[in-house]
């Protein structure tokens, strides 16, 4: 016997095997010292089906798929696969069993190989040049295009997210746990993606789907439990909930939402003038003959597929690589291509990583001491005086940041390592903007957020905005972009298109654009060499 959910992108129901569960959660509890994670948890999935789990950030939902995983062990209940009860104790006995965990936070050695690094992940042991041509073949025919031989430090958050897929997938799972594997994949990538998991689903495999994006929801899955403050608080079909009411279940009541007002932008605070660099990397994209400019009280928002230039060109603005021509970057006026990040920062420049663990903040150290890590640099923030640590200033900067982004956390003491994604997202959000910047970069802002945390983080951008302040935002999630930006701009192939006020631009147009043609329904920036080039 079956049950037939209908398939959004063919029409046609999809046949759901009706048989015992593959997995069943009973009275499953955790408990930490600080926080209740999970309580009394209920959950069944069945072979084929894909199950999404929604909640808030720190709601434990990433706790609960840890336990299943084996990672973490729970306190009370218990854990039936296919009509058993088993103890999970580690990741290798979850993978025997036929568990596998795509994890939201990267588990990768920068310096080795893709091969390399999804070689260590395997249980048997495969040498990386004999593993090369399957993880070619894998990664083709999932539409997540991978070289076996490229090193990691090289690679874009995209990318990344790219190689821990293929590995999961390699093993042949027949559950899949997916922790927001779609946080910085482009549109294409993901409707590639979901074809697939339709495929794996349609062979039997089961899928657990965790994401804070409803559409995703909504177009995949066939049924959804959401947690709320580690309980289960209720199920739901999401293909007969609309966006809204899904929210709702997640928070507990109305949806948040933001506003962006039109207003006459300032003076120019940020410039790129003809800006080159050439990439260290083999693998990495040369910038070529950039020119952008962001104006004081606007934002500006650069889409693009990840992998394109992104890096690069993240690192030149925020001083992490210098560049040959000084006036190539404008800071205030002022050309910084060969000042270091640490004197932009004292200039005015706030910058958000898109990595938030090792770039963003560091894992073992508070919350207080993350925010002493660049708010020292400012001489506003009164986190120095005469060259001595305010330690007061200092932990009264993190709670005001914590109450005000509604960061969970055992407080500033907190190590950011506790955090959930989410969470640290905001924290570190929070703590540039409290910085009170003159110009403010983020890279992939809302990446790994629930969506009232994506608001609340998207209407705090919009607040700096109205308050004069220059902003670059690159995000691959082209709605975004739309929600926030005065102007859009798309960077492919290491160059940009002109940027377009967003009310004159569609998503086919840059859908368009982001295959490098930017002669589709306007001119680039920068055209073949030798032809006069275009100011944004």
């Amino acid at each position: 016997m079956t049950d037939q959910t209908l398939d959004p992108d063919i029409g046609s129901p999809r046949a759901v095997p009706r048989t015992e569960p593959r997995l069943q959660l009973l009275g499953i509890s955790r408990v930490y010292p600080s926080v209740v994670a999970n309580a009394e948890v209920n959950l069944t999935v069945m072979p084929g089906e894909i199950h999404a789990v929604l909640g808030e950030n720190g709601a434990g939902k990433s706790t609960l798929m840890k336990m299943i995983y084996g990672v973490t062990r729970p306190d009370a209940g218990e854990i039936m696969w296919e009509g058993r009860q088993v103890h999970i104790p580690s990741p290798a006995a979850a993978r025997r069993l036929g568990i596998g965990m795509v994890f939201q936070h990267f588990a990768l050695f920068e310096t080795l190989t893709v091969a390399e690094n999804i070689a260590l992940a395997l249980d048997e042991h495969v040498p990386p040049a004999t593993l090369a041509p399957r993880i070619r073949a894998v990664s083709e025919q999932y539409g997540l295009p991978l070289d076996p031989d490229r090193r990691v430090h090289s690679m874009s958050v995209g990318e990344r997210q790219r190689v821990e897929i293929v590995r999961c997938l390699l093993q042949s799972p027949r559950l899949l746990i997916m922790d927001e594997p779609t946080s910085v994949l482009t549109p294409d990538a993901v409707q590639k993606l979901f074809a697939s998991l339709r495929q794996l689903a349609a062979e039997g495999v089961s899928i657990l789907y965790i994401s804070h994006k409803l559409d995703e929801i909504q177009a995949l899955c066939d049924k959804a439990t959401i947690l709320r403050a580690g309980r289960v608080a209720g199920t739901a079909t999401p293909r007969t909930q609309t966006a809204h009411a899904l929210a709702a279940l997640m928070i507990g009541g109305d949806m948040p939402t933001c506003t962006l007002t039109p207003r006459a932008p300032g003076d120019v605070r940020l410039a790129l003038d003809r800006l080159s660099v050439t990439s260290p990397d083999p693998f990495g994209t040369h910038l070529r003959e950039m020119t952008l400019d962001v104006r004081a009280g606007e934002i500006v928002g650069l889409a693009g597929v990840s992998g394109n230039g992104q890096q690069e060109l993240l690192k030149a603005i925020s001083g992490e690589i210098p560049v040959a021509v000084a006036d190539s970057i404008r800071l205030l006026g002022q050309g910084v291509g060969r000042l270091d990040a640490a004197e932009r920062r004292r200039r005015g420049l706030g910058f958000v990583p898109e990595e938030r663990l090792g770039r963003g903040a560091v894992p073992d150290l508070s919350l207080a001491d993350n925010a002493l890590l660049t708010g020292y640099l400012t001489p506003a923030s009164g986190m120095l005086r005469r060259g001595v640590i305010r330690r007061a200033a200092v932990t009264a900067f993190a709670a005001r940041v914590i109450e005000r982004f509604k960061v969970k956390a055992g407080g500033p003491r907190a190590a950011a390592s506790s955090l959930s994604g989410g969470n640290l997202q905001k924290f570190i959000v929070g703590r540039e903007i409290g910085l009170a910047p003159q110009v403010m970069v983020l890279a992939q802002p809302t990446w790994g957020v629930d969506i009232g945390a994506a608001m609340l983080i998207r209407q705090a951008i919009i607040d700096l905005r109205n308050r004069g302040v220059a902003i670059l935002v690159v995000s691959e999630e082209i709605d975004e972009l739309f929600m926030l930006c005065d102007r859009i701009a798309v960077l492919a192939q290491g160059r940009l298109s002109r940027a377009l006020p967003a009310a004159e631009l569609t998503i086919d147009r840059i859908g368009v654009w982001m295959s490098g043609d930017f002669d589709h329904g306007a001119a680039p920036v920068d055209q073949l060499e030798g032809v006069a080039h275009v100011p944004a």
